[in-house]
């Protein structure tokens, strides 16, 4: 079965950090665009990070950028986000995708492999 698991979400302070993870099952992560998005209640899915599949760069919404860093660790077939500074804004519940194109996509809806989500919590 393919699928792409989440974990590491919490509760964490205004200010800390937070690293979660997402393992790929039945497909190798280093063959996809992996990205990031969050969800929090009652709002839309938003794109967070994403990691191109044939080079070796990232992409970051300006709500985040400088303080998150997704990663790649292909021999753990584990894509990770490393979340600093964290605001409350950033509560969330976090959603690992897959996409199979060079560059992925700031697009929620151009992803066909997702992961059922972590929980982020951020307390004030």
């Amino acid at each position: 079965q393919v699928q792409l698991v989440e974990s590491g979400g919490g509760l964490v302070q205004a200010g800390g950090s937070l690293r979660i993870s997402c393992v790929g099952s039945g497909l190798a992560v280093s063959s996809y665009a992996m990205a990031w998005f969050r969800q929090a209640p009652g709002m839309e899915r938003e794109f967070v990070a994403r990691a191109y599949r044939d080079y070796d760069s990232t992409d970051y919404a300006d709500s985040v950028n400088g303080r998150f860093t997704i990663s790649r660790d292909n021999a753990k077939n584990t894509v990770y986000l490393q979340m600093d500074r964290l605001k409350p804004e950033d509560a969330a519940t976090y959603f690992c995708a897959a996409q199979n194109s060079p560059f992925g996509s700031r697009l929620s809806t151009e992803y066909h492999v997702w992961g059922q989500g972590t929980q982020v919590t951020v307390s004030s």
